[in-house]
């Protein structure tokens, strides 16, 4: 059997390896268009910032490598052209030659590339991508040359990445994202928080609004904002997204949405004995159901593997999982994280949710060094299933947020999560792990005996707001038109509470939600209808700041 794999990195290089382990006498040949068939793309950010020494540690295989130990046929510097689905080959182009090659099986791994929106004066050489070793090389080269000024597009995870590598390096950095907040996937309320780092680093953020020209110059360009600011810079990082790489494939009959390949559950393409993984193909989303490509290594790498075995066993292979898009960021001191679906996807999907906040340390709060972690997590209404968490955080979010992925995977509801029996000692976690609480105050909106409400309802009439702070506290951060009397005199207070409520549902809040929820169960007890603020004020004041 010939294997023909079109494309290397984490699917096609993931298919070849676990090819050649099915099958130790068929023919596998990968062709790849660049230079390296199996290298750390995630490292990328990591080499420009220089925490990463050495390129050659970026290259996880090269073509002799692969053939040494596995005996796969690595062509580098060789494009797919064409594609014939009723002859079964495909053309290659290598130094100005097309070849023709057939195949018994061909599975697609073109992956995506950079989106180039029509920007006049993106065709400078000092605007930059960053997806390959070489791109990485030479960002590198340009810093280590003496660049100073760094502009970069998109704010998205390997913007951010690039921006934090090179504001390491020294440069002076802008970050321009055209979305209202950085990382768009992020909730607002936790976004604030990774605003508030990249400032704290020294990085300028202009979110809410897009580059409209790039001017080039002798010694700089200048980046032209719709606001009529003008940026200068040295090196331009062009990250505003991606698209599928799949025109040759979609022109020779592949079934494309929007460009991306569809495939079923076991990577099958519409065409007989062609497959596709990765980047290039269009995915079910595990929680909302909604189609769209998934650009992660994890599911790319899964998905080889699977392909793979379906090819060579077909009845025994599993089926490739529906994604839950897990992912994470380091900005600075921070890490962003994120599983499941995110309040918009969960809004085109027409779920009815609820979203739960809490501010709970990284370990015990008597253990130096404790951190808080902003995290929340969307249930489903009527039952409590998890949709989807987010988390920002200086320490302990990854772990977190990998137990949240796998609650998801597995159809844990919020309440679940309270019998989880996770790993504690002072220094690592809390007897009541972050997620543990998380659960707790899942099962209490879920059984009725909570009621939230949210930050975005702050300005609604017809309310009456209790600030249930210390004074303190509400002389430092006073929350207009709010009755306010401390958590501990609340039940002494009932009659003026009351009183003032005059009928008015109570909206009640506290600095995170604790307190605020102590006098809620107050409120409840003596038969006055009461919410209280997911998240507190932390949440409240990030949401505002967004």
């Amino acid at each position: 059997m010939r294997i023909l794999i079109v494309g290397g990195v984490a699917g096609g290089m993931s298919a070849a390896a676990r090819a050649r382990r099915r099958d130790e006498d068929a023919e596998i040949v990968v062709f790849e268009r660049g230079d390296h068939p199996s290298f750390a793309n995630c490292g990328l950010p990591y080499y420009v910032s220089g925490e990463i020494e050495d390129e050659d540690s970026l290259l996880v295989q090269t073509p002799e490598s692969l053939k040494s130990a596995l005996d796969i046929d690595v062509r580098v510097r060789h494009e797919v052209i064409g594609l014939d689905p009723r002859e079964r080959t495909v053309q290659v182009r290598h130094n100005g030659t097309t070849t023709v090659w057939n195949y018994d099986a061909l599975i697609l791994s073109p992956g995506a590339k950079a989106l180039r929106p029509p920007l006049p004066g993106l065709d400078s050489s000092r605007v930059q991508t960053l997806r390959t070793v070489g791109d990485a090389a030479r960002m590198r080269d340009e810093v280590e040359s003496g660049a100073t000024r760094a502009v970069v597009l998109g704010a998205g995870f390997i913007g951010l990445e690039a921006a934090e590598g090179l504001r390491m390096r020294g440069l002076r950095v802008d970050v321009v994202e055209l979305a209202s907040h950085v990382l768009p996937p992020l909730e607002s309320e936790l976004a604030a928080g990774v605003h508030d780092e990249l400032r704290a680093m020294g990085v300028t953020v202009h979110a809410g609004i897009g580059a409209t020209a790039i001017e080039h110059g002798d010694e700089a360009d200048t980046v032209v904002l719709a606001d009529g600011s003008r940026l200068d810079a040295d090196i331009v990082v062009l990250s505003v997204g991606v698209r599928p790489d799949t025109e040759v494939f979609e022109t020779a009959g592949v079934a494309c949405d929007r460009g991306a390949i569809i495939v079923d559950e076991h990577g099958r393409t519409n065409l007989d004995r062609i497959w596709a993984v990765g980047d290039a193909t269009v995915s079910t989303d595990a929680v909302t159901g909604l189609r769209r490509p998934v650009a992660l290594a994890g599911p790319a790498n899964r998905a080889g593997r699977l392909v793979a075995d379906h090819i060579l066993d077909p009845d025994r292979a599993r089926a490739i999982p529906q994604p839950v898009g897990t992912a994470i960021v380091r900005v600075g001191r921070l890490t962003a994280a994120m599983t499941g679906a995110n309040r918009a996807a969960l809004d085109r999907s027409g779920i009815d949710y609820r979203t739960v906040h809490l501010h709970p340390g990284s370990h015990a709060g008597y253990f130096p060094g404790a951190e808080q972690i902003h995290l929340l997590m969307h249930i489903r209404s009527d039952d409590g299933l998890i949709l989807g968490a987010q988390a920002v955080g200086a320490d302990g979010v990854d772990k977190r947020i990998d137990v949240l992925a796998t609650a998801i995977r597995t159809r844990l509801t919020g309440p679940d999560l309270i019998d989880l029996d996770l790993a504690y000692a002072p220094p690592f976690g809390s007897a009541k792990d972050p997620v543990n609480l998380a659960g707790m105050i899942a099962e209490n909106v879920v059984n009725g005996s909570l009621e939230l409400w949210y930050a975005d309802q702050i300005d609604e009439p017809g309310h009456l707001l209790l600030d249930v702070r210390g004074a303190d506290e509400q002389s430092e951060d006073p929350v207009p038109g709010a009755l306010c009397i401390p958590h501990t005199q609340v039940r002494e207070r009932l009659d003026e509470i009351r009183a003032t409520a005059a009928g008015r549902p109570i909206r009640v809040l506290c600095a995170s939600g604790m307190r605020s929820y102590l006098a809620y169960r107050v409120l409840r007890a003596a038969g006055l209808p009461s919410a209280n603020l997911s998240g507190g004020l932390l949440t409240l004041r990030a949401s505002q700041s967004a």
